[in-house]
């Protein structure tokens, strides 16, 4: 208290600077409260006409001007977690292979590239899933899965379906590649702040590698691993164009991976366009903007959770 004091009397910049941080810092809050009060308000026509089933209802029909957000709700689901599923094994094993088996001169250049991966714009991704990957998919790989693990019990029914190449799995299949970057390069950074005296002292008692990386390094870091997973949670929940480009964009839930599906962000984004002003059918794009933004905000909440819960433990 006597410090602020003397701060406060004897120094008009830090008192300028430390409102501005707080103004800055309201200024965020304020931006983010008008977003959700927005979409909300404008959404809200779409809620009053079909109540709450209009979040698991599954009819889409701008003919009959009848809207439902379960399609795309279950879609954005559904290719974030198998993004995820995807994507955090494959983060994993680079950040391992650069923090404790790369040669010295292969972990900056390996590095960089990983992290030149996130500044490509999602609609290169969406571009090079479906005149590159789809095509080769639906050629060689997918038949093969449909025929061999189609006819399997119990999990068979996840892989069936005509060889299109496009749906379900080949969106998460591009969100796990796009946001497979970011993951990476944070498990990289974290797994070098582990303190070298750590290690060492495990390898000094016989420990493997891999046992210093489970025994040691992830004990360690668990709590920032987890911060970058969720990051690229976020990431997978909105991402739009490269989406649409490969999720086959049909209205309607299929047991199948290889069907057919969409997503909040890709539905709002085809169909945003051909809304007019003031009907029923932009309300509806809105209100699925407005539940997005609900879905984000679960998903930082339980991290931060999960953070706090880890901080205790």
């Amino acid at each position: 208290m006597p410090v602020r004091r003397a701060r406060g009397a004897g120094n008009i910049g830090d008192v300028i600077f430390e409102w501005a941080c707080r103004g800055a810092a309201i200024l965020v809050l304020a931006l983010l409260g008008a977003i959700i009060v927005e979409l909300f308000i404008a959404g809200l026509p779409a809620f009053r006409a079909f109540g709450l089933p209009f979040i698991w209802s599954t009819e889409w029909d701008p003919v009959q001007e009848v809207f439902g957000a379960g399609v795309s709700i279950y879609g954005t689901v559904v290719t974030s977690v198998l993004a995820i599923v995807l994507a955090v094994p494959l983060a994993f094993g680079v950040a391992f292979y650069l923090t404790e088996l790369a040669p010295v001169w292969l972990k900056r250049p390996l590095g960089t590239a990983i992290e030149l991966l996130a500044a490509v714009p999602s609609i290169i991704y969406g571009m090079w899933g479906f005149f590159v990957i789809v095509p080769a998919f639906a050629t060689y790989l997918q038949p093969w899965i449909i025929d061999n693990i189609g006819e399997l019990p119990l999990i068979g029914f996840l892989f069936q379906g005509a060889p299109f190449g496009t749906g379900i799995f080949m969106a998460s299949f591009i969100l796990a590649i796009m946001i497979l970057p970011f993951i990476a390069a944070t498990m990289r950074d974290v797994f070098d702040q582990v303190p070298p005296v750590y290690k060492e002292s495990a390898y000094g008692l016989g420990a493997t590698t891999w046992e210093v990386m489970r025994g040691v390094v992830l004990p360690y870091t668990r709590i920032s691993v987890v911060g970058g997973v969720m990051l690229g949670l976020g990431r997978a929940l909105g991402e739009t164009m490269a989406v649409t480009f490969v999720i086959g964009n049909a209205n309607r839930i299929t047991t199948s991976l290889f069907g057919p599906g969409n997503t909040i962000a890709s539905l709002v984004a085809l169909e945003f366009g051909e809304s007019e002003t003031g009907s029923l059918k932009l309300a509806s794009l809105l209100a699925l903007g407005f539940i997005l933004f609900v879905l984000s905000f679960i998903v930082l909440a339980v991290s931060r959770y999960l953070l706090r819960s880890r901080l205790k433990a």
